[in-house]
């Protein structure tokens, strides 16, 4: 028996034919899922099939050694079982500019902890795409030459294409919005890619293009009274699951019953990645001017022009990215893992030592902004053992089948944070002076919530699971006996639709009392000059949408 499959194997892989025709279906395969994943019309699904289908296999013929093409075309294979995966994990999507830069931006530990979790689409993807590479590599180093008509298929290849390109008139005649640059694979991914490196090279020289900027910031609080801000940036917090806002566990016990506490019933984030939403917490760039983000400086320079005192502390990884070059205007920039050996699973209570040794400086004006791990999955992974409150919290693998294990340990990693921002409020209230905390999370999270199965973040249609998050202001009882406006405004604004990626900057700008040129009251929540705006998302190529989010009630375990 074995003897046969070894017979069959040497004559299948013998005949270049089988390997050209085996490269040129598994290229295809992704054009064929995405007709069935995004909606397209019939001759946009036509033309997405018959124009790759062409052109795969003209190249493909174009070695006697077909081999040497699978090699040669490696960046399309690439990109083929990437779009399977993400096709795996979100059920639609083509790979984004977003995605590309998430690759780059992620930590290798966040990589390979979301890999392991990820094994049937893993699997898959080695299934299929494995065996053509080896199987490339075979034919590629034989040095049997096998008469076979290059020219047919080439000839076959080029009225193939030819079909698909008339398939692509008429898809436009038909649908006014159809584009190549965003309805056909893989010329999509390319244009993306694109964008992607376009992006990259202009975060790389940030440094350069902002060397000039200033606020211009000054103090209107009395300067020799002592003041201390807390800026708290979560990460993957949906406000689904905060008891703070009836969800039906009560995640957020301690958060829930301490004074001085406002949360913010309609809050929104403008984007479901962290690249991007966390600069925009960090900075005045909105959804509507994004690219503010690529001149101006962030709150860190503000404070510190008006003489603040600044920390930034992160238990995340450096990346480069626009987060590292805005937490770097701090005075005092402490990335927690680096302090650890590496692959430390550090929880993020670590940063409260710091927090504390930075207040027990006793310095008349402070803010200091935490980056938190927060509820980044592996969701298990980001509380101590002894605070898994919520069992069972394994497995853990992504499967919808382990939905009630996931969702007790995400619940677990919101308590943490409630005990996390619980224990800053205490060092804030042994602080001697005014203090104010403000808290929002980059993103939320998909846990299987509904039919469409959508499971982390980043996924190419956002959900409300992903855009609507948390947004909690904490003062102290110091700072509410001298600035009573600010606790009427927060508590006059806390049902009011809220969009954390364009107020959280001018919130936290309004509580210290900074004036500058790019402060606008309007956007401030702490102020009684806020006002609604609409609903706005950040789309892939960073262009303003318009959203309408439906209303949801808890949503239950």
């Amino acid at each position: 028996m074995i003897n046969k499959v070894i017979t069959l194997f040497k004559r299948i892989t013998s005949h270049p034919q089988y390997l050209y025709w085996y490269a040129v279906a598994v290229l295809l395969l992704p054009n064929v899922a995405l007709c069935f994943t995004e909606g397209m019309t019939l001759w946009a699904c036509v033309a997405n099939v018959l124009l790759p289908l062409g052109l795969y296999m003209w190249l493909m013929a174009f070695s006697a050694k077909p081999g040497k093409m699978v090699w040669v075309l490696f960046p399309l294979i690439f990109f083929a079982a990437f779009q399977m995966v993400l096709i795996y994990l979100f059920g639609q999507g083509v790979i984004a500019v977003d995605m590309f830069l998430n690759v780059v931006t992620s930590n290798p530990g966040e990589i390979f902890e979301l890999l392991d979790n990820l094994i049937p689409a893993v699997m898959g993807v080695f299934v299929i795409y494995l065996p053509l590479l080896a199987w490339g590599v075979l034919s590629a180093r034989s040095r049997k030459r096998v008469e076979w008509p290059l020219r047919r298929y080439r000839y076959w290849g080029a009225w193939v294409a030819l079909g698909g390109l008339v398939c692509i008139c008429v898809a436009n005649l038909n649908d006014s919005r159809y584009r190549l640059r965003d309805h056909l694979y893989p010329a999509n991914v390319v244009y993306n890619l694109g964008l992607a490196v376009q992006r990259s090279w202009i975060s790389a020289h940030y440094e350069e293009s902002s060397a000039d900027f200033r606020f211009h910031s000054r103090m209107t609080h009395p300067a020799d009274s002592m003041e201390a801000y807390v800026m708290v940036i979560g990460e993957t917090a949906r406000a689904h699951n905060f008891g703070l806002y009836g969800y039906s566990r009560n995640t957020t016990p301690l958060m829930g019953s301490a004074e001085g506490v406002t949360a913010f019933r309609h809050a929104t984030t403008q984007s479901n990645t962290t690249h991007k939403s966390v600069p925009m917490l960090l900075s005045a760039a909105t959804a509507d001017h994004y690219d503010r983000l690529y001149h101006e400086r962030g709150v860190l320079a503000a404070f510190r022009e008006a003489g603040y005192y600044t920390v930034f502390i992160s238990n995340q990884l450096q990346n480069h990215s626009f987060v590292d070059f805005l937490g770097r205007q701090a005075d005092s920039t402490i990335f927690v893992k680096a302090m650890f050996p590496s692959g430390t699973n550090v929880h993020d209570g670590a940063m409260l030592s710091m927090v504390k040794d930075v207040l027990a400086q006793r310095r008349n004006k402070v803010l200091i902004v935490l980056h938190t791990y927060g509820s980044h999955f592996d969701y298990s992974e980001r509380y101590p053992r002894q605070m898994a409150h919520f069992l069972p919290d394994k497995p853990t693998e992504a499967r919808y089948e382990n939905r009630v294990s996931l969702v007790n340990a995400y619940d677990n990693s919101i308590r943490y944070t409630d005990w996390l921002l619980y224990r800053l409020t205490r060092l804030l209230s042994e602080y001697r002076g005014q203090s104010a905390m403000a808290y929002t999370s980059d993103h939320g999270e998909n846990i299987f919530d509904d039919q469409r199965r959508l499971f982390l973040h980043a996924s190419p249609q956002a959900s409300e699971y992903e855009l609507r998050v948390p947004f909690i202001v904490w003062q102290s009882d110091a700072y509410r006996r001298a600035y009573p406006a600010v606790g009427k405004a927060l508590q006059a604004n806390k049902n009011r639709a809220v969009q954390t990626s364009a107020s959280f900057f001018h919130t936290i700008l309004n509580l210290a009392g900074l004036d500058t040129p790019c402060y606008d009251a309007t956007l401030s929540v702490a102020s009684p000059a806020y006002r609604e705006r609409p609903l706005q998302y950040l789309t892939d190529h960073n262009e303003p949408m318009p959203i309408s989010l439906q209303e949801h009630g808890s949503v239950h375990p």
